[in-house]
């Protein structure tokens, strides 16, 4: 298909959002990308990226952003206060900004990352943020999409490095309890795909593996691929759930955090990967995409 504009994508300047920048050049496809007054866009000019400087929560800004795009893709999360001026509000009134602004601009689609299960978490804050996103975007009609992955399987392992270089991972609650993962960059490829997928408008789309799999059968296939034992450590949900009581009292970012180990914990934190095999293709097996993840840093992995 082709389009008239660049696609827009906000929160380029993440993880997760830089490897969307990518994922669209490598697909031939013209990026903007939205970044912050103060903040370093290096990275993204050298990629071949143009530049919109302006913030979720400054809505003129986010029209001058948009204006004359084709597409918008919103990676963005202000829950996790990776980067100074991250707070919720961003995934409150931000998202709600974002929508309108693409209401007033008339964006062909706007691809949403949204979270596996948010509609059924009102109780955990930064998910429940996503259904509502969701909801304000069919309010105003917007033609989005929203795919919905579970939880990043590179990065919550390596929250002190390599877990693998001492054969160790580390859990917070059960280790028996299969749920959802995903990997950022498996992620962001579906986002730029799903510019241009056909048919999608108003679908919210699970995005995972062939199948859940818990942290004890991630060391377990770790460990075969690796030919080395690998264990987990794992943090007893009641001590999880105490500290994130007595730690959330003075940073809500805590609580929230504690409120999505307590959902994983219920065993429902799981995709039906039916419509992303229709719309993306082959899903993922937990094999191969363990398999890159340990050759993404480095390790040698048996056939």
């Amino acid at each position: 298909m082709a389009d008239s504009g660049p696609v827009l994508v906000v929160g380029g300047t993440g993880m997760l959002g830089g490897q969307v920048v990518t994922a669209l050049l490598s697909r031939g496809k013209g990026v903007r990308a939205l970044v912050r007054p103060n903040s370093d866009a290096a990275r993204l000019l050298q990629a071949g990226a143009e530049i919109a400087r302006g913030d979720m929560m400054d809505p003129a800004s986010l029209l001058r952003a948009m204006e004359g795009a084709d597409a918008v893709i919103s990676t963005a999360a202000g829950y996790t206060g990776h980067t100074k001026g991250d707070t919720d509000e961003i995934d409150k009134t931000g998202n709600r900004n974002l929508a309108d602004a693409a209401s007033r601009t008339g964006v062909r689609r706007f691809v949403l990352t949204g979270i596996l299960t948010c509609d059924q978490t009102p109780d955990v804050p930064h998910f429940w943020h996503k259904k509502l996103a969701e909801d304000r975007l069919e309010e105003l009609g917007v033609p989005f999409v929203s795919l919905r992955p579970g939880a990043f399987l590179d990065q919550v392992t390596q929250m002190g490095g390599d877990p693998f270089v001492k054969g160790r991972l580390m859990w917070f609650g059960s280790a028996t309890i299969p749920l959802t993962f995903v990997l950022t960059s498996d992620r962001a490829g579906y986002l730029a795909d799903a510019v241009d997928a056909p048919g999608v408008d108003g679908q919210r789309i699970d995005i995972g593996w062939d199948r859940p799999v818990s942290m004890k059968q991630v060391a377990q296939i770790s460990g075969r691929l690796l030919r080395k034992h690998v264990r987990v450590r794992s943090v007893p949900a009641g001590v999880v759930n105490t500290a994130a009581g007595v730690v959330g009292r003075f940073n809500p970012m805590v609580k929230d955090m504690g409120a999505m180990m307590r959902w994983f914990q219920t065993g429902r934190y799981v995709a039906d990967p039916a419509r992303q095999r229709e719309v993306f293709g082959d899903v993922p097996t937990a094999e191969d995409a363990i398999a890159r993840f340990l050759r993404s840093l480095g390790h040698k992995v048996a056939d």
